[in-house]
């Protein structure tokens, strides 16, 4: 069951993402609002940036499945970035409205009312969240899907969130401590701030073509490796220029595999076939760019003539 619906395409789960947000706004807003706890208000504005994040996450994911053109020759495939970009953005300015909704209450508290229903209100939508939450991280990792990770990892925080909210309410309904209802909301800012930051650190990282993880980068080599030949001391067959980068789910390499002058082109041709199918068998979504260059020569990307 699990397996299936890690295997579901990264539209449908973020389809299901809007749909429980939407559930968990309602449930949400009226723990909100037979509460009054501006603890409750806070999580139920996070649930709002949930709702925008995962419409945009779908809006950016069926873009990045278009197949390349002639204007995107290399696919859409960086626009899952902006998605999560887009929903740190989101999660700041959440966090930013909450501070200021609990400064307000801090200085003129309010008592809470029916904090059972509204606990249990929250608990329930809780509980939907780390469900699609735990599916949609672990889908992310079979569909290298940036979109996915990152409405798993808000709606993670959102349940983290909660469960402080939840905890914080019970703890004013049992000792009667106003001030902690506020207090409790800027820890609460705080969290989902730190969270933002680092959605939109992520999506930078992967906007500025970073290289690939150390694990990928070294199985590139090791394939690389099994078909580097030498005789002596004197190299028959080598790689160099090894530059690696990801763009959403696809991942690119691109390098140079010298070998003797002497052969054939369909010799030549036929080995770099090999390469690439070794390495693209190796590295799943890998797209390989291999040029070809005779042993004894060189290319020097850092010679200051090439740069004017």
């Amino acid at each position: 069951m699990i397996a299936a619906l890690e295997r579901l395409p990264p539209n449908r789960l973020l389809q299901a993402s809007v749909a429980v947000a939407l559930v968990t706004i309602a449930l949400k807003t009226g723990a909100w609002w037979v509460t009054d706890s501006v603890g409750l208000l806070s999580d139920a504005l996070e649930s709002l940036v949930n709702l925008a994040g995962a419409t945009f996450g779908l809006l950016m994911v069926t873009i990045a499945a278009r197949p390349a053109d002639d204007e995107h020759p290399y696919g859409h495939h960086k626009a899952e970035y902006f998605s999560s970009g887009f929903e740190g953005v989101l999660i700041i300015a959440a966090a930013g409205g909450i501070v200021w909704a609990a400064i307000g209450r801090l200085m003129a508290p309010q008592p809470i009312e029916q904090v059972g229903l509204g606990l249990w209100l929250s608990v329930i939508s809780s509980a939907l969240n780390g469900g699609l939450a735990w599916v949609m991280l672990r889908a992310s990792r079979v569909h290298r899907s940036a979109a996915l990770e990152g409405d798993a990892r808000h709606l993670f925080t959102d349940v983290w969130t909660s469960v402080g909210v939840v905890a914080g309410i019970a703890l004013v309904g049992v000792t009667g401590w106003l001030w902690l209802d506020p207090v409790l909301a800027m820890l609460v800012a705080l969290n989902i701030l730190r969270e933002g930051v680092h959605l939109m650190r992520d999506a930078s990282r992967g906007l500025m073509d970073e290289a690939l993880d150390p694990d990928l980068q070294q199985t590139i080599e090791a394939t690389l490796a099994d078909f580097a030949y030498s005789r002596g001391t004197t190299d028959i067959i080598r790689f160099d220029h090894i530059n690696s980068r990801k763009a959403g789910a696809r991942r690119f390499v691109d390098l140079h595999m010298h070998m003797p002058a002497g052969w054939t082109l369909g010799r030549a041709a036929a080995l770099r076939t090999s390469v690439e199918q070794a390495l693209m068998s190796a590295v799943p979504g890998l797209r390989a760019t291999i040029q070809l260059l005779p042993t004894d020569v060189e290319a020097h990307f850092d010679d200051e003539r090439d740069l004017k």
